[in-house]
């Protein structure tokens, strides 16, 4: 699953490495979004470099035919034909090459547009989204990135199968819905701000009520990945409290051992005989609080 609170959010039934192409290049795709196209003439390196090696031939043929003139006795016409062969080659030489880093950037970028224009609608950059969208995405993100980054969740106390299934195609159902909301939210303020008659108001309320509605029905889903991370968080705190605990536990003889040598009180210490019943209460907290992530993971899914 990739790193959250990416900047590009992509639809799960996108291939992974087509995903990752969108993903490491969120300015182009900005661009992209904008209108921005790649030039339809690339550059022909073939047409340069039959130039180039055009031009090589017709110096060596006049170094060639430069040596005649001089095995001849004909210097004069020597010096003006090796100065001319003299600079073609010059020429050559100074002839600015193909950058091949531009070249691998037009590249990457034609690769992008294709990538992009293919999977139109199977991503969402995080520039189409308003301030109020951004806002619930990474609310979203957050709640996402607490349930994946658990220690429960790596140790497969939770479902985390259905955790790596269910969790990106939330987080791209939200993100989608967002962009759509942004956009025809967008569109809405920019006709209301014209100035509307009562006619039009009589039409444009309603469409705002819709618009409200629907980013409430956004919350929810948020709110709900919200409760399903806390329900986490009350595992993973009791999942390391029962760890340490156990930790503590299997050095308990030891300590008794220092109790017993040292000949100090045994109430110097009188917390140790309650290690085994924390160890007890904290395992049924945990199996109380994977139980409580489980049933907000199923009407989360609901």
């Amino acid at each position: 699953m990739p790193g959250r609170h990416t900047k590009v959010i992509v639809d799960p039934a996108v291939p992974g490495d087509v995903a990752a192409l969108l993903r490491d290049n969120r300015k182009l795709l900005t661009r992209i979004h904008a209108g921005w196209a790649p030039a339809h003439r690339r550059h022909r390196p073939i047409v340069g470099n039959a130039a180039r090696l055009a031009t090589t031939v017709t110096a060596l043929a006049a170094v060639v035919y430069g040596l005649a003139l001089f095995v001849a006795g004909r210097y004069t016409p020597f010096v003006v034909i090796m100065t001319g062969a003299a600079l073609l080659i010059v020429s050559v030489l100074l002839r600015p090459r193909p950058d091949a880093e531009v070249e691998r950037r037009r590249v990457l970028e034609r690769e992008v547009y294709d990538a992009a224009r293919h999977n139109e609608g199977h991503y969402v950059v995080r520039e189409q989204l308003d301030d109020p969208a951004r806002s619930l995405m990474t609310r979203a993100q957050a709640a996402i990135e607490q349930v994946m980054d658990s220690s429960v969740h790596a140790k497969g106390l939770l479902d985390d199968v259905r955790n790596g299934v269910m969790l990106p195609a939330q987080e791209w159902e939200i993100a989608r819905l967002l962009a759509k909301l942004s956009e025809l939210r967008s569109e809405h303020q920019e006709v209301v701000s014209e100035g509307v008659t009562p006619e039009v108001e009589a039409v444009a309320e309603p469409l705002a009520r819709a618009l409200d509605s629907s980013e409430r029905a956004v919350l929810a889903r948020v709110e709900a990945l919200e409760r399903y991370a806390g329900h986490v968080a009350d595992a993973e705190r009791a999942y390391r409290a029962r760890d340490q605990i156990e930790r503590l536990s299997a050095r308990l003889p030891r300590y008794e051992e220092l109790l017993a040598e040292s000949g100090a009180d045994g109430s110097a210490v009188p917390e140790l005989g309650r290690l085994s019943d924390d160890a007890d209460r904290l395992e049924q907290a945990l199996r109380d609080s994977v139980s409580s992530a489980h049933e907000a993971f199923r009407h989360l899914n609901g």
